[in-house]
């Protein structure tokens, strides 16, 4: 008797990673909080097309890296696979095609571009060379014509995309003006995002390494990449410092320290736990919540500087 196949839908809905649209939804929110705190503006509906905007760039992103990854040969050999790694098994398994999982993905980016040229006509049409930078970094973070992980540069991609060019966008989507100060207020954020692709890399290590996929915790090993998981962790907390010091962001955004408790938790966990993947899940989730709490913490702090 033949295993029934899911429907269709069940198997894109799990394909497209929707849980992690939290990378969209955090620097998307923060960058409209800070255009509310600096000039009093909010536009719902701008918002809303904003965030539709990014989760496309994001699902494509996340489509299109799973059919090079495919291609390239490091699924089939990832035995590591955790909750939070390893990309999706639909490929392997024969569920989807990779035609099919291809042509998903430029689905979603022209969905973004879509909605981008709306906004560009809307508001202003710097939004285009924003939404094509993150189309591209999206694309070729995986594509062999470039790959940029293999080259060792992805983590600062991930963190620039998710960073300071979505919160930058963002902001300059409500206000119509791109701030400097507002790419600055996306850079916790940005180490928070590649904090999380970081620590994912660490039971992907031998697959991709296999494969040439040579980020960093490839290039560094295991025992080093746990240090710099823990300096970059630190880093974080000292930027969101840094920034209200240079006032950037207000006092009321300090309540973004907070986290520091899970922080420690998921730093110990990284050091002592490095080499046993299984055990590193938790660090992994916790890794995923420090970026939630710390970015809606910072941009709860900048509506209520802007309330007062």
């Amino acid at each position: 008797m033949t295993e029934e196949r899911p429907p269709k839908l069940k198997i894109w809905l799990a394909e497209l990673r929707a849980p992690f649209f939290t990378a969209s939804l955090v620097p998307v929110l923060l960058g409209a909080a800070f255009a509310y705190e600096a000039e009093g503006t909010f536009d719902p509906l701008l918002f809303v097309l904003t965030l539709a905007g990014v989760v496309f760039a994001h699902a494509g992103t996340n489509v299109v890296n799973d059919y090079f990854d495919f291609k390239s040969g490091t699924d089939m050999a990832n035995k590591n696979r955790t909750p939070f790694n390893g990309g999706s098994p639909f490929l392997i398994t024969g569920l989807l095609s990779p035609k099919e999982v291809y042509w998903g993905a430029m689905t979603f980016f022209a969905l973004c571009a879509a909605i981008g040229l709306y906004l560009s006509y809307a508001v202003t049409s710097w939004i285009v060379p924003l939404g094509l930078i993150g189309i591209w970094l999206g694309y070729f973070y995986t594509s062999p014509r470039l790959n940029l992980a293999a080259l060792g540069v992805g983590e600062f991609a991930v963190g620039f995309g998710f960073g300071p060019l979505v919160v930058g966008g963002a902001y300059m989507v409500q206000t119509g003006d791109l701030s400097g100060a507002a790419l600055l207020a996306g850079l916790p954020v940005a180490f928070l995002i590649g904090l999380v692709l970081f620590i994912n890399q660490f039971p992907d290590r031998e697959a991709d390494g296999s494969v040439g996929k040579n980020h960093w915790v490839v290039r560094m090993g295991l025992r080093k990449a746990s240090y710099w998981y823990a300096g970059l962790v630190a880093a974080t907390f000292a930027t969101v410092v840094a920034l209200w010091a240079a006032g950037v962001y207000p006092a009321w955004s300090l309540v973004a320290l907070a986290p520091v408790a899970i922080a420690v938790r998921a730093v110990r966990t990284v050091l002592g736990k490095y080499a046993s993947f299984k055990e590193l899940v938790p660090a992994q989730a916790m890794t995923v919540q420090m970026h939630l709490t710390v970015g809606l913490l910072i941009s709860a702090g900048l509506v209520a500087a802007g309330l007062m």
